[in-house]
């Protein structure tokens, strides 16, 4: 259990995050496809990206890590991977294992997938059902969960819909796409994340998007050569320190080197209608967009975000949920069910935890309904992450600015993907003036 400080006079300084966790994990995959080496710079070394090079290596895939900068060499095709002699373990990490459902289906191999208790209870069928269109066999658990058994074999292309508004879904159809023979067309309910597309594109890969964002046709077969990926700072990791100079008084925090994919800045757009003090710096790139973001504490008002609005702040809600409980008046998140098979059942635990504050929280089958206020009156002295590191560090941002001394259990989840969180909340602390 981890004691868990307030801020009174604010977080101050200046603050790089760590590597975007899902540049970091396609940039290992692709490397691992591609021909030559691929050079990985700012890496996440957070425990999913862990598994996922850990993965990469049981098949056979030469990787080397000195801290954060990783070295690929790449096989020039999942079929030349090796057949792994055990089970493949993805811990918690389910961007390893969807996305590892698709590069997995190139092989000649069968591999078996395992993940963690809480990993092995979220559901697999929106990944292997869409993969099936293209031929690819995998079988799961009688309850639609891990282990899952992958069996590589031949891939043909076609047209993919999707059914669930997820960049994992869609990246694990286009993974598989690459070794099929002819072309796949992918078709999204809602445009998603688009990190695998900027990289395949950087490897070399025939991949365009119509004009309305969410059609995808990548051509198969492509020569992918590997690279070096500079990998931004986790706009999501930056989150935390975003809102939490937000919403705790008398601060300014400045992330340095983040990134600005359009895709992933539902949260900055959150807090600028909510009435945030945020400015944007751009910094020159070659690929994914990137740049500086200052932000000082502002009182802030309700939002109502309705399903077009999630895709891009999905992994932000519990962060979103939190803006709202400082905001004077009711907040709604609506159309967000996907919450419910994140690490936890997100949105009961962000009722069960926002209500230990005293802040009046109402349960939606997909989502929550929050009135806040500048003050809050904790009903407890101890939080619980329930194992889920984002809602662990929204809790420990939370405590930022209680009157009253507070516990976090369960505070090891943090780890899943940001180590030195504690270490670099503390840091701003510490540099107040």
């Amino acid at each position: 259990m981890r004691k868990l400080t307030a801020a009174p006079h604010g977080l101050h300084g200046e603050l790089a995050v760590p590597g975007d966790k899902s540049i970091s994990h396609r940039a290992l995959m692709l490397g691992a496809i591609a021909a030559g080496a691929t050079t990985i710079e700012h890496w996440l070394a957070g425990e999913d990206c862990l598994h996922t090079l850990q993965a990469l290596r049981a098949v056979g895939v030469t990787i080397e890590r000195h801290g954060t900068t990783v070295t690929v060499q790449g096989q020039q095709g999942a079929a030349r991977f090796n057949a792994p002699h055990a089970p493949l373990e993805m811990g918690n990490s389910g961007t390893t294992t969807r996305l590892l459902m698709g590069l997995l289906s190139g092989t000649t191999f069968t591999s078996t997938l395992m993940g963690d208790d809480s990993l092995q209870r979220r559901p697999m069928e929106r990944v292997t059902h869409p993969l099936a269109e293209l031929g690819v066999q995998i079988e799961l658990s009688s309850a639609g969960t891990l282990p899952a058994q992958v069996h590589g074999g031949p891939v043909h292309g076609g047209t993919v819909q999707l059914e669930v508004a997820s960049a994992q879904v869609k990246s694990a159809v286009l993974l598989a796409a690459l070794n099929a023979q002819t072309p796949t067309v992918v078709v999204e309910k809602l445009p998603t994340r688009d990190h695998t597309e900027i990289m395949l594109r950087q490897f070399g890969a025939d991949l365009t998007t119509a004009a309305d964002q969410r059609t995808i046709t990548l051509q198969p077969q492509p020569h992918l050569t590997g690279q070096t990926v500079v990998v931004p700072g986790d706009l999501s990791s930056a989150a935390f320190f975003l809102v939490a100079a937000t919403i705790v008084p008398h601060s300014e925090v400045r992330l340095i080197n983040v990134n600005l994919n359009p895709t992933r800045t539902g949260i900055l757009r959150v807090l600028e209608q909510m009435g945030a003090d945020i400015t944007i710096t751009p910094l020159p790139t070659t690929g994914e967009p990137r740049g500086d973001v200052l932000v000082r504490s502002h009182s802030l008002r309700p939002i109502q975000l309705t399903a077009p609005a999630i895709p891009a702040v999905i992994d932000e809600l519990p962060l979103v949920a939190l803006l709202a409980a400082t905001a004077q008046g009711t907040s709604t998140i609506r159309g967000a069910a996907e919450l419910r098979v994140k690490e936890t059942d997100r949105i009961a635990v962000l009722k069960t935890e926002l209500t230990k504050l005293g802040v009046t929280v109402t349960e939606y089958p997909d989502g929550l309904a929050i009135t806040g206020r500048p003050e809050w009156q904790p009903q407890t002295t101890t939080l619980d992450s329930h194992g889920d590191h984002r809602i662990g560090m929204m809790l420990a941002v939370a405590a930022l600015r209680s009157s009253t001394p507070l516990s976090l259990e369960n505070d090891a989840a943090v780890a899943v993907s940001y180590p030195q969180f504690f270490t670099d909340l503390e840091h701003l602390r510490g540099g107040r003036a």
